[in-house]
């Protein structure tokens, strides 16, 4: 894993062109933004098909350069930021909990905003399996990145829920570290060895509806105790500190795209398409963004109860008190949890 890592980033410093080695910091008004796939950075795609970052920084006096990067796995974004290729990493819960703690007392690494609260389904075509005790050492689950992700943390939580905290690992050894698109693919084809796929909307959607055999084991909000913000923002302190114009028309630029995506869902659906050139079904996303159980909100929803879980289990060392420990403060966030 360390190596294909070390592959990623390669091909990342390449996307964004740096031709020399990346400085230690950035002058005031350059912006290098990481997202993955799937419609939680729905978002991130309103930001950048508006060019809602550049508005912003207009009116605060800056010319803003804005680069996107796309990875897969929180462990790759975490590597990319701690690297100094990206400034804006996006990704789970789980692998901000992991880098906060990581970087506590040094980078100090915290979260920038919510991207939304949304269900994440562990969704299985095997007919056999209808809860996750029912999982055999035939089975393999994919999810963006094992051990990290916030899938990954997920469904350690709804072990250790099973089995005691003692076992929150029990399912590790058959999880597999995959790309959300191909995961799905191997849901709907069947036939692989990927019996299971831990993953985010549209993708489960899509595997629901296109294979008769796939059907939801385990439903991220059942797990955590209700709607809760699954993707999110994070940046170092020193980033922050040292841009803070670029960082303020950042987080203002995010809450203009969830007020577009509340008021415009048609036209958040047509901008996921035109930005990551989907050929996802329009009246799909349409659901999705529509569904009362998703909230397309920058303000942090019930992390802190995966967050102290992470620490119970030794994942982490800290243990957060609140949810303001590991988010910069913000006064557009509100009143997170």
């Amino acid at each position: 894993m360390p190596g294909i890592r070390r592959h990623v980033l390669r091909i990342l410093l390449i996307g964004l062109s740096l031709t020399t080695a990346v400085p230690a910091a950035h002058a005031e008004g350059r912006i290098r933004i990481a997202e993955q796939f799937g419609i939680v950075y729905l978002l991130l795609n309103v930001v950048r098909d508006q060019q809602l970052i550049e508005q912003e920084g207009r009116k605060l006096g800056v010319d803003v350069k804005v680069d996107w990067a796309k990875l897969s796995g929180g462990a790759a974004i975490n590597d990319a930021l701690l690297s100094g290729a990206i400034d804006i990493a996006g990704a789970g819960v789980g692998p901000l909990i992991t880098v906060w703690d990581r970087t506590y007392g040094r980078q100090n690494v915290k979260g920038v905003a919510s991207l939304g609260s949304l269900p994440y389904y562990l969704i299985s075509n095997n007919p056999k399996v209808r809860t996750i005790a029912d999982f055999t050492e035939k089975d393999r689950i994919a999810l963006p990145a094992v051990s990290v992700s916030v899938q990954s943390r997920v469904l350690q939580y709804a072990a250790a829920k099973q089995w005691g905290d003692g076992s929150f690992d029990r399912l590790d050894k058959l999880t597999q570290t995959m790309a959300h698109p191909d995961a799905a693919a191997a849901i709907i084809a069947g036939g692989t060895e990927i019996t299971g796929h831990f993953g985010t909307p549209p993708f489960q959607e899509q595997e629901l509806a296109a294979n008769p055999n796939a059907h939801i084991v385990l439903d991220s909000y059942e797990v955590l105790g209700g709607p809760s913000s699954a993707t999110v923002l994070y940046t170092t302190e020193k980033y922050r500190n040292d841009n803070p114009k670029t960082y303020r028309a950042f987080v203002l630029a995010l809450a203009r795209a969830a007020d577009f995506v509340k008021h415009q869902p048609e036209a958040a659906a047509d901008i996921y398409i035109r930005v990551n050139q989907a050929k996802t079904d329009k009246k799909l996303l349409v659901s999705i963004i529509k569904d009362p159980k998703v909230d397309f909100s920058i303000t942090p929803q019930n992390t802190l109860g995966l967050a102290q879980f992470m620490q119970r289990v030794g994942a982490v060392r800290h243990k957060p008190v609140s949810w303001r420990d590991y988010f910069f403060a913000e006064p557009a966030l509100g009143q997170g949890s």
